[in-house]
């Protein structure tokens, strides 16, 4: 009952001796994640205690991997250092989620690209991760707030996501998986990929595409929608009220000419057959209509 992790998913911490490294990795290992090593450089041979478990440390994801084989790692490094740190995942064969804000676009452009060329998967940065709920988490989010079942969730903005997922589990509707993409310019998976990998899930019913202004990315999934998705997709749109050429929260979040607005995306999402949802709250109501396929 998910895509790209479950139960069995391996994670290595990158950063785990830092501040929100370590705070994290005690929350994900809490959680349920199955977290078999860290890397801090320098700091190789170091045991990251996390109350029964003990986790190892070494200095980099290639000695990790020799002796603890993992699927993916996450990554709470400074951003100077995060081209460094995917690198070192990319090259060992694993996909990773940067949560790291202030990323160089350059740098991003570059671990994209190379993630691309490695058939890898990249989640963020500048992201909240992705939960398969009660089997595993990589990332930061509250997994208190989410439930088992069938409707998967793409998010640009992790706090939307949040408020929209605590709605859908208060309304008894669960969800296979739940990704926080980004906010930024430049991101490894992005709604059309999400929305691919959805699509073939037999275990997911629904699709909800949590988006704001700015940017294409949006208008790219309703094309995508329109001619290839078979299931149904609710999406909620945020910056309704921004002005043209205004900044709101995310560095992605800009409007520029007649493209990248509120009124685009929905004309898009609409003219794509997409159930459109006015304010957070009223998307569990919409997915109710689809109710004899969610079972909970």
């Amino acid at each position: 009952m998910s895509i790209l992790i479950n139960s069995k998913t391996k994670v290595i911490v990158q950063g785990i001796t830092g501040q929100q490294g370590s705070f994290h990795t005690r929350q994900m290992v809490a959680d349920g994640t199955n977290i078999v090593a860290g890397v801090t450089p320098g700091k190789g041979g170091y045991l990251f205690r996390c109350g029964a478990k003990t986790i190892p440390v070494f200095d980099s994801i290639a000695e990790a991997q020799k002796k603890y084989p993992a699927d993916f790692t996450i990554s709470f490094v400074p951003p100077p250092q995060v081209l460094l740190a995917a690198n070192d995942a990319l090259d060992a064969g694993l996909g990773t989620v940067i949560i790291t804000e202030h990323v160089p676009v350059r740098d991003a452009m570059l671990i994209k690209s190379k993630a691309h060329s490695k058939k890898l998967i990249v989640i963020g940065p500048n992201c909240p991760g992705i939960i398969t709920p009660g089997e595993c988490k990589i990332g930061i989010m509250p997994a208190d707030i989410f439930k088992r079942g069938r409707v998967g969730v793409l998010a640009r903005s992790g706090t939307l996501a949040y408020e929209i997922v605590h709605g859908l589990t208060r309304a008894g509707i669960g969800q296979s998986t739940v990704i926080g993409i980004g906010g930024d310019p430049v991101i490894g998976l992005d709604f059309i990929e999400g929305i691919k990998l959805f699509e073939k899930d037999p275990d997911t019913d629904a699709v909800v595409l949590i988006g704001e202004i700015g940017g294409y990315a949006e208008e790219r999934a309703a094309a995508l929608i329109a001619r290839k998705i078979s299931k149904p997709v609710i999406a909620y749109i945020a910056g309704k009220s921004a002005p043209c050429g205004k900044t709101m929260g995310h560095a992605g979040a800009i409007i520029s000419g007649q493209s990248g607005g509120y009124a685009s995306k929905i004309a898009a999402l609409e003219n794509a057959g997409v159930t459109l949802a006015e304010l957070p709250w009223e998307v569990p109501k919409l997915l109710k209509k689809y109710r004899k396929k969610l079972p909970t």
